[in-house]
């Protein structure tokens, strides 16, 4: 007896310590869908050539998932260290098993905010200025899992069409394939209106200060003035950078300090990552989503 639970107690340190040498050679990072797969991968660059150095790993990996749901398993399944979601997709997360990751920070809005907007767009030649001039229009939502994309407009939207659901509204609703590719269906007339994300903070004929639009603008492929804003949600708690809740506390440290430092760091790589202008981050926790998994838990479930 004596004999087996020494083996046992051995067993189960040599996978400890196999958890975490495997912890300091690799560090993988995923990124969700809805964006060009190769601006993606560009974009997450500058991790990939200063993480190692920053956090002591061997080597950074990228995994660009089709959608938002192939980050979501990633990280259930334990193959991705780290990635950045929407509020949505955490919850999604907490669900099904809060114990798989940490939200450890969040982004902060040039106006000092930790919140941005669902954005309800339509192409300005259409004739449509407000949100009820969707009626009987073809609405399209970016990604089932998106909180600006879906969640929130299915929760708030209700109370700007006269207490109606969306689904009485409407003639017809889809998804887009991610924030991108749903704008870019609105512009070619799939949708009659869509909703994306923006911070809500400066000027809408400039995509505003981050988010979807502004991303789309900064890379050349979208011109504001094809677009009119129908609608603007309450403020939405901004999406977590989370992390493996089962990575040794030693990496999770340094990995938090690196961000947090990256702002100031290389400016350049912070907003490549991010897609605009924050001022930084700052901490968070599950509380500060609570809301948000809540308002998933009623609407959508798991």
């Amino acid at each position: 007896m004596l004999k087996k639970i020494l083996l046992t107690t051995a067993a189960v340190a040599a996978l400890s310590g196999h958890a975490m040498a495997e912890d300091l050679k690799e560090f993988r990072i995923g990124i969700i869908g809805g964006e060009n797969e190769a601006d993606r991968l560009r974009n997450f660059q500058c991790m990939v050539d200063k993480l190692p150095a920053a956090i002591g790993v061997e080597k950074v990996s990228l995994f660009p998932a089709a959608d938002y749901d192939g980050t979501i398993q990633g990280l259930l399944g334990g193959t991705l260290d780290y990635a950045e979601l929407g509020a949505s997709g955490y919850a999604k997360i907490y669900l099904e098993n809060p114990e798989a990751v940490e939200p450890i920070l969040t982004t902060v809005q040039t106006d000092g905010s930790m919140g941005y907007h669902s954005i309800m767009v339509a192409r300005k030649d259409s004739g449509m200025t407000k949100v009820e001039d969707i009626q009987g229009k073809k609405l399209g939502f970016a990604d089932p899992d998106s909180t600006s994309g879906f969640l929130i407009p299915t929760v708030t939207l209700p109370e700007a069409l006269g207490g109606k659901p969306v689904k009485e509204v409407v003639a017809e609703t889809g998804f887009g394939g991610g924030h991108e590719n749903l704008v870019l269906e609105v512009l070619k007339g799939t949708f009659d209106a869509g909703t994306t994300f923006g911070s809500g903070v400066g000027d809408f004929k400039e995509g505003y200060t981050s988010g979807n639009l502004r991303k789309m603008v900064d890379k050349g492929i979208l011109n504001m003035d094809d677009l009119v804003e129908l609608w603007k949600s309450p403020l939405i708690p901004n999406g977590p950078v989370v992390v493996r809740r089962s990575m040794n506390e030693d990496m999770k440290a340094k990995f938090k300090d690196f961000m947090m430092a990256l702002p100031k760091s290389d400016p350049a790589c912070f907003s490549a990552i991010q897609g605009g202008d924050f001022t930084g981050f700052a901490e968070v926790s599950v509380d500060f989503y609570k809301p948000i998994i809540d308002a998933r838990r009623a609407t959508i479930g798991g």
